[in-house]
């Protein structure tokens, strides 16, 4: 899969500019990433990869690239 799909989610969900680099992006680094936004970026992975995310991953996922490592750990191989 693409890794430019999760870059959507997380720009969608957290009503980034499509040009805005999140790669480096990290849990409140960004105004935009809130408790809130963080609940709606959960959800918007979940469904665009298949996976469910248990209360660990929820709280475990702080970033952009452990994003990645979380959906790697679910089977989904994101390649750029």
């Amino acid at each position: 899969m693409e890794l430019g799909r999760l870059r959507h989610v997380f720009r969608n969900s957290l009503e980034l500019p499509d040009d805005f680099a999140v790669d480096d992006l990290e849990y409140r680094g960004n105004a935009q990433w809130d408790s809130l936004a963080h609940m709606s970026l959960v959800a918007a992975i979940e469904d665009e990869f298949g996976v469910m995310l248990d209360t660990d991953e929820v709280i475990d996922l702080s970033s952009f690239n452990r994003a990645r490592q979380i959906l790697e750990k679910h089977g989904v191989v994101l390649v750029d």
